[in-house]
């Protein structure tokens, strides 16, 4: 079984669990505001079914897999008849996971595709399948982060799936129903209360809780977060639209404004691979405050 057909199997369970979400929050007499919109969470389902039919498009696009390479070259070979090397597998790959999507925050062209997952102002499971389309270039340069698996002699197809099933895992965890769970689980595992902070985009939230499946990279890499006030949810600058194409789009449109603007090649280059948020006219001496305190989910409208 491939990641693809995971996630046809997993469809089901995705509508069941939306469907009960949304009720008991409809019973909820103290219902957050920012729970549930019908316009937003119908948003969410087109822009997933849709980016179902485009991504073999991306597929096509991109024939080339630094993975696939990598796995060619290594001279290490891991069988995956041993459990221990699916544990392995589990454990890197989600490392490699915490690495990549910390570089979606911090470098722009990655988050011109990540940028569409956070843009919604609601928080609840259809915000889970907020995905972004076709971004060839983001997608390119991200699939590099799981290199060090492949070369560690994990086969492609096994970093594949264990990459679709860390992403199932997120799925449950896109919740405002569940508070904390058990203090061993909140402290290893990723869950509803550690994501709702990454979705935050007030301080001292943003840029924290990159873990996939595992929250101990963030506790490893100082990038951890508990909440210590109100979260609110989206960009620091919301774009205020629920059409798919503008919520894939309007970043990257955004970008390739500003490189075509830009004065130098420094400022072109500084617009696609350095923060969300730089810009070619900042002062150096902003620079440590951008990288600590910048919206770094702002640059969608700005």
């Amino acid at each position: 079984m491939n990641g693809a057909q995971l996630f046809i199997y997993a469809l089901p369970a995705f509508a069941v669990l939306m469907f009960v979400e949304w009720i008991e929050y409809r019973r909820d007499p103290d219902r957050p505001a920012n729970g549930y919109s019908g316009r937003d969470t119908a948003s969410n389902i087109a822009t997933y079914l849709l980016g179902r039919f485009l991504k073999p498009v991306l597929q096509y696009l991109i024939p080339f897999s630094a993975v696939v390479v990598a796995a060619a070259i290594t001279p290490l070979h891991l069988s995956p008849h041993s459990w221990w090397v699916w544990v392995l597998g589990l454990v890197v790959t989600d490392f490699c996971y915490y690495w990549a999507h910390r570089a979606d925050h911090r470098v722009r062209l990655l988050w011109t595709s990540h940028s569409v997952h956070h843009s919604s102002q609601y928080f609840n499971l259809s915000t889970a399948i907020r995905l972004p389309w076709v971004h060839p270039a983001a997608s390119i340069v991200r699939g590099f982060a799981w290199v060090p698996a492949a070369l560690l002699g994990l086969p492609p197809w096994m970093i594949f799936l264990l990459q679709t099933i860390g992403l199932l895992y997120q799925f449950p965890i896109h919740t405002q129903r569940i508070d904390t769970l058990p203090r061993p689980i909140e402290f290893l595992f990723n869950t509803p209360a550690h994501h709702r902070i990454h979705h935050g985009s007030n301080q001292p939230y943003i840029d924290k809780n990159y873990g996939g499946v595992f929250i101990i990279w963030d506790r490893m890499f100082g990038s951890f977060a508990a909440q210590s006030e109100p979260i609110r949810y989206g960009l620091t600058k919301n774009i205020d639209t629920d059409n798919p194409l503008k919520v894939n789009y309007h970043e990257l449109g955004v970008l390739i404004s500003d490189v075509r603007h830009a004065n130098t090649w420094k400022g072109r280059l500084g617009y696609i691979f350095g923060p969300p948020g730089w810009s070619e006219t900042m002062r150096p001496e902003t620079v440590p405050a951008l990288a600590t305190e910048s919206a770094v989910k702002g640059s969608v409208a700005a």
